[in-house]
């Protein structure tokens, strides 16, 4: 027993460490690897749109893929906003090449694609005043204000430019999160969404599987007050250190390339079929694009919790923030867009009947679908090798019926 919880304090103090190191810059912060780059190097016209102001302050960047490479007019379809999960950004949608990459797959569809990246990401990691190296207060937001604030300036802008009146709205992890903050708080929000597309939807979390979010739901309250204590308010930024394990270590001529695949593993599900090796360096250069402590330790509230509700600041904060010692719960009953359920049982964040619980909370679900595969894990909805054929097939038919 002694060495159990040796072992464990041990893991803890590597893990503040590691964050420690990453949040500070010690090694030196990479140059993000650019979506647009990205996009060029395969042939299709991108455009970037930066500092989208929200409502808060926060300044939003954008990559637009405005239409296929086969279209010879240059046209622009209906509108598609992809948003990312924790941790992620813009390249989530690209980094598998125009085959397998959601955002080319759509754009040689005839549709509009803008690719969001969310506030304290590595594209989005600006404000109008404060300095996220060394203003705290920066980071105090939590997948809450993304939703609250950061979609809504998104969809607004994409509204402007394009002149339509609808959106499409797909979404992998925190992106279904944020979302449903959105449409709950601000229901008006749901007459600009064609359709809501929740690939791995995160809401209720009461059954997941996965360790690493167990123990931060177990040492939620310390933690936030020694992440306080110790000033540390942002997670993993995309830095060369994590550029370099990626590009050196989980490249597939290295030896202990299976060592990167079986961490991801760890977090999101085992499923050596279906990850993709050839891409592990270039989804490891770009990720993790970096976050908020807030956002991981208001994931583990919702744990401890059982509820999807707003974030709990203790019972005297709560009173003075929502007028009652616990925080409210969102009223998904008001989110009135069509929404579109895919999950799968070996996702160690998402579970079925986490999904379960969501689908019977959310009045307008039209498509409701479990992975068939049994190993398809959290990540394998963006970067699986079988990817299209067992999600964006139906994705494209759902969208052509919307």
């Amino acid at each position: 027993m002694k060495t159990f919880k040796f072992k464990k304090c041990f893991t803890i103090h590597l893990i503040f460490l590691f964050v420690h190191l990453t949040s500070k810059n010690v090694f030196g912060r990479l140059d993000a690897r650019s979506a647009v780059n990205i996009i060029t190097k395969y042939g299709y016209a991108v455009e970037e749109h930066v500092n989208i102001e929200t409502k808060d302050g926060y300044l939003l960047d954008m990559q637009r893929i405005p239409y296929g490479k086969n279209n010879v007019n240059r046209t622009a379809g209906p509108a598609v906003l992809l948003m990312h999960g924790i941790l992620g950004s813009a390249e989530n949608w690209i980094v598998t090449g125009p085959e397998k990459g959601l955002a080319f797959i759509l754009a040689d569809e005839g549709y509009d694609v803008w690719l969001g990246n969310a506030r304290g990401t590595t594209h989005s990691r600006k404000h109008k005043k404060l300095n996220p190296d060394f203003d705290p207060s920066y980071w105090q937001f939590s997948w809450h204000e993304i939703g609250l604030y950061d979609l809504p300036a998104k969809i607004d802008y994409i509204l402007e430019e394009t002149g339509q009146s609808e959106i499409f709205y797909i979404a992998h992890s925190q992106g279904t999160t944020s979302f449903f903050v959105m449409a709950s708080e601000l229901p008006k929000y749901n007459q600009k969404i064609r359709l809501m597309v929740a690939l791995a939807p995160v809401a209720y979390m009461s059954n997941l599987g996965n360790p690493f979010f167990q123990l931060l739901a177990q040492l939620e309250l310390g933690l936030n007050w020694f992440l306080d204590i110790i000033g540390i308010t942002e997670f993993m930024p995309n830095n060369q250190l994590m550029s370099l394990a990626g590009d050196t270590l989980c490249n597939e001529r290295a030896l202990v390339q299976e060592v990167c695949t079986n961490a991801l593993f760890l977090i999101t599900g085992y499923d050596s079929a279906e990850i993709n090796r050839t891409a592990l360096p270039e989804i490891l250069s770009a990720s993790p694009a970096g976050s908020s402590t807030k956002q991981f330790l208001h994931f583990g509230q919702s744990i401890n919790s059982g509820s999807f509700r707003y974030y709990n600041y203790g019972m005297l904060l709560n009173l003075g923030r929502y007028g009652s010692t616990s925080p409210p719960s969102y009223r998904l009953i008001r989110i009135s867009a069509p929404v579109a359920l895919f999950y799968a049982k070996n996702d160690m964040i998402v579970s079925p009947q986490d999904v379960g619980k969501l689908r019977r909370k959310l009045p307008n679900v039209v498509y409701d679908h479990l992975i068939p595969y049994g190993r398809f894990n959290h990540l394998d909805f963006l970067w699986a090798s079988d990817v299209v054929q067992l999600i964006y097939l139906q994705i494209l038919d759902l969208l052509k019926k919307y």
